[in-house]
């Protein structure tokens, strides 16, 4: 019986052990330190490159870049939501570029930082 209260004691301190270093070891980008929010920041960060990607198309078949709402409706994009996870997304468009932005509106304060791509197919904090 003390065997078995022993290993249960030793399970139960490793388990406590593992989740502690699994919680400090993840990433705390954007303001967030819990899988949660490290799920949310990724998935924003799929989203602009889903949104920029379907520029590109767009510019392609268009010989121009267009809003979010244009994306969607010609076809380029099947995202239908606007935002994510208290993230709203917006498209800023120019003769020779765009700008994806993925701004922060939620609840959490401080608030997370936004995210931002462009032709350049890389993302990136906005400062």
């Amino acid at each position: 019986m003390r065997a078995l209260i022993a290993l249960l004691a030793a399970l139960v301190i490793g388990y406590l052990i593992y989740r502690n270093f699994l919680v400090q070891s993840l990433p705390k980008e954007a303001g967030g330190s819990t899988p949660v929010s490290a799920i949310s920041v990724t998935g924003v960060k799929n989203d602009l490159i889903a949104i920029a990607q379907a520029e590109r198309a767009y510019f392609a078949e268009h010989g121009s870049y267009a809003s979010l709402d244009e994306l969607v409706s010609s076809g380029a994009m099947s995202m239908t939501r606007s935002g994510r996870d208290g993230y709203t997304y917006s498209v800023d468009t120019a003769a020779g570029g765009f700008t994806v932005s993925a701004r922060y509106s939620g609840p959490i304060t401080p608030p997370p930082s936004g995210f931002m791509i462009d032709q350049s197919m890389e993302v990136h904090p906005i400062p």
